[in-house]
């Protein structure tokens, strides 16, 4: 038994001397995890944190200072830390993000630099620097607006309608636009037509016009009736990402009202041609109306014959 013991004691101040050989000065390694991504839409935290860990290879108990650089993003973290001799030491750096930054990644660097072992100051410490990436997360947030909430008309005409699409988010998106009730109007006799089914917006952008192109009813008779339409643009990367819609309404209140027959626009047409044609004749002087001679001169025409 005592032999077991002397061996094992023997063993161990052994190991001891080779490992004290083997890291004579202070020195420290520093790892770090790469963190979650950052939330930056209205309401969301917009924090992340980066988890760390410190390992000391030495016989040394060792003082460690701590730098961050965090760029554009907010941080805050521990200045130094103590690791004993061998020992593992884990600390925390938390980022803050502004609210609707970029999307994009920020380098973050985190350095550690030992300055004191065994109690007595080390100037020679060579730095240790981590690096890892913060991402910034898109999300999707849009306005639609419109100049005119109210239009008067008469049967069967031609409008153009102008919505304004914002893309308050902080990336591009695309945004796909429609007509909701568009088979409520169509039966109603409105004729409906978008040029654009979706605009690509960059972020904070000026607004993207988006126009619909409109027919009015022409029922025959009197009309007097008010109808809405609702215009809708839907954010493309919601439905493909965020997993949740993200889309607005607009509507507008159509009111019809006159009378619409059949023919009329050409008889209508064809008044007012008379009506030209007769201030025309009725505007002439009686001198500027003449008749050729037998002698092939022009001379004034009876204007009895008007």
């Amino acid at each position: 038994m005592l032999i077991l013991m002397v061996y094992f004691l023997s063993t161990w101040a052994g190991a001891a001397a080779v490992h004290a050989q083997t890291n004579p000065t202070p020195d420290i390694t520093l790892t770090c995890d790469n963190p979650q991504p950052i939330e930056v839409y209205p309401g969301a935290t917009r924090t992340s944190i980066v988890y760390c860990t410190l390992q000391n290879p030495t016989v040394h108990s060792e003082k460690v200072d701590l730098q961050i650089q965090s760029g554009a993003l907010i941080s805050a973290g521990p200045a130094s830390m103590s690791v004993g001799s061998g020992a593992d030491v884990s600390f925390q750096v938390i980022l803050r993000a502004d609210l609707r930054m970029p999307e994009g990644q920020h380098q973050i660097s985190i350095t550690a630099q030992v300055v004191q072992a065994d109690g007595i100051t080390w100037p020679n410490g060579a730095p240790t620097t981590y690096k890892v990436l913060a991402v910034i997360k898109q999300f999707s947030r849009l306005r639609v607006a419109s100049d005119t909430a109210f239009m008067q008309l008469r049967p069967k005409v031609d409008v153009m309608m102008s919505f304004d699409v914002y893309n308050d988010g902080n990336a591009m998106d695309r945004f796909n636009v429609e007509v909701v009730n568009y088979d409520e109007l169509n039966d109603e006799g409105f004729q409906i037509s978008l040029p654009l089914v979706s605009v690509e917006i960059e972020s904070s952008a000026p607004a993207e016009k988006v126009r619909v192109q409109i027919r009015t009813p022409k029922n025959q008779g009197w009309t007097d009736k008010f109808f809405n339409l609702q215009f809708k643009a839907t954010s493309e990367y919601s439905v493909r990402t965020e997993g949740i819609p993200n889309y607005m309404v607009q509507s507008m209140t159509i009111y019809i009202r006159g009378v619409y027959l059949p023919g009329f626009e050409v008889m209508g047409s064809m008044m007012m041609t008379a009506l030209a044609a007769a201030a025309i004749v009725g505007g002439r002087k009686e001198e500027d109306i003449q008749e050729v001679s037998e002698d092939g001169t022009l001379r004034p025409l009876d204007s009895r014959i008007f």
